[in-house]
């Protein structure tokens, strides 16, 4: 509740200050640009077109900071990213309301264009600025003053573990820690409870712990012998939203090649940063939503048909519906056309190869030209799946892969996928050898992960359709 009012108040913040900002700009145009083209005073009247503006422009703003990530983390806002983000926006949505509504404005000169447009960017900027410091300053005090804090673990609980943990208890500005506990790595890493720290279990039970004690931030604080867990504690972190930091060695740091977190808190690299800007992941939702539906409304034609075949070629329902893993590790229900006969895994789960005598005709067809994925767009469109992402899988084979590949959580950072670069790639997995051999594209795409890059998947996968190649 306390993070819903928060966002509440910096969208309260930039309905106002896009709304005083609007009606200066309306009384500068009326008071200064207008008088120079009309060479006689004007009279001030908040006429239709200001209202109108008022209305809808605060809102514009506000959609602007949604798909831009002016809402998210908003505990964790600092004032250099406040000022680096609004200047972007400003610019931004000045540009855009500039070219929509100002640019067919008749004025007495070519240099006014730039005068209207440097007011508008400059008023918007300012008061946008100006509220959102205040607010980020009200809560980086807060965070300093221990007011607000994150429930942080620490993972190992020998010196290093003990000394991070007095560094930062110790410091006079909290960085916003607050140790809910620490879970040890080996049966003697135990020391961090002599300090009060309590032990909430070992390295190995992190992914029931997270949710038990709601914990947003990991610190890795193992010793140098145990450098060999890390890989292990990663791979139980992932997928999980947890912030995780390390403590650097100090030939990292002498080296550079460390990236610090804070300048002024304690010697921290965050080991999970953003796999894309927060306006990337908002473009390709809406581009999600856009293309799921039109395809659906285009497609309905030829979805009808494949359904009438679908139908009659076998006995059975039309479509397919199975539960798969998504985002996070939350389980969603898949749909797909029917490819095999009715009961086909009347034996429990099991993978289909090409020459599988499960699959119907028709079903070889559909799914040679990947036709029986397109009732998957439902999917996209209710945000269980996007349509680039890592193809998702039963929670049965999911457990089974994770025995010989633990990063496979990897993938659970983001949407499951109608197409990726795995099933362009390497195409349907007929055992879990192979799905783990695809796993090294998905892994690929997350950590190149961009828009351009969905479309180049979506080009491919438009190619692999075209020809009827897919395996």
């Amino acid at each position: 509740m306390e993070k819903r009012g928060q966002v509440m108040l910096y969208v309260l913040a930039d309905l106002l200050a896009s709304a005083l900002a609007w009606t200066l700009f309306f009384l500068f145009r009326k008071m200064y640009m207008e008088p120079m083209k009309f060479h006689h005073a004007v009279p001030v009247e908040l006429d239709g077109r200001y209202w109108l503006g008022l209305a809808l422009v605060p809102l514009f703003w506000v959609g602007l900071f949604v798909v831009i990530g002016g809402y998210s983390d908003i505990f964790r806002r600092f004032r250099t990213k406040e000022l680096g983000q609004t200047l972007l926006i400003a610019f931004i949505g000045s540009m855009m309301i500039f070219f929509a509504l100002l640019l067919d404005d008749t004025v007495a000169a070519p240099k006014f264009y730039y005068r209207s447009f440097g007011a508008l960017f400059g008023l918007n900027f300012a008061l946008l600025f100006l509220f959102r410091f205040l607010l980020t300053s009200r809560t980086v005090n807060r965070v300093h003053d221990r007011r607000i804090g994150f429930n942080t673990l620490l993972i190992g609980g020998n010196e290093r573990a003990i000394a991070i943990h007095a560094e930062i208890e110790g410091l006079r500005k909290s960085p916003g820690n607050r140790f809910v506990g620490f879970v040890n790595v080996n049966g003697g890493d135990q020391q961090l409870a002599e300090v009060g720290v309590p032990r909430l279990g070992k390295w190995d039970e992190l992914r029931s712990l997270i949710p038990q004690h709601q914990v947003q931030e990991a610190i890795i604080a193992v010793e140098s012998s145990e450098h060999a867990h890390i890989s292990k504690i990663l791979n139980e972190l992932d997928g999980t939203a947890v912030r995780i930091k390390i403590i650097p060695d100090m030939y990292d740091i002498l080296a550079g090649s460390v990236k610090m977190t804070s300048i002024f808190g304690a010697p921290l690299i965050e080991v999970n940063p953003q796999i894309m800007p927060a306006w990337q992941f908002a473009l390709k939702r809406v581009f999600d939503v856009v293309f799921s539906l039109l395809a659906l409304i285009l497609l309905s034609p030829v979805m009808l048909v494949t359904a009438i075949l679908v139908k009659t070629s076998s006995k059975g329902t039309v479509f397919f519906r199975q539960e798969r893993i998504g985002l996070g590790g939350k389980p969603f229900r898949i749909i797909k056309f029917r490819s095999m006969v009715a009961n086909a895994e009347s034996g429990g789960p099991q993978l289909s190869s090409a020459d599988d005598p499960r699959i119907t005709p028709i079903g070889r067809f559909l799914r040679r030209t990947r036709m029986d994925e397109l009732p998957q767009f439902w999917n996209v469109l209710k945000g269980d799946m996007s349509l680039v992402g890592p193809r998702p899988e039963r929670q049965h084979f999911i457990d089974r892969i994770l025995q010989v590949a633990p990063h496979y959580r990897h993938l659970h950072k983001v949407r499951p996928g109608l197409t990726s670069w795995g099933q362009v790639k390497f195409g349907y997995a007929e055992n879990v050898d192979q799905m783990v051999r695809r796993l090294k594209y998905d892994i690929l795409y997350i950590e190149n992960m961009s828009l351009a890059v969905d479309l180049k998947i979506l080009a491919y996968t438009v190619i692999i359709i075209l020809k009827g190649d897919g395996k």
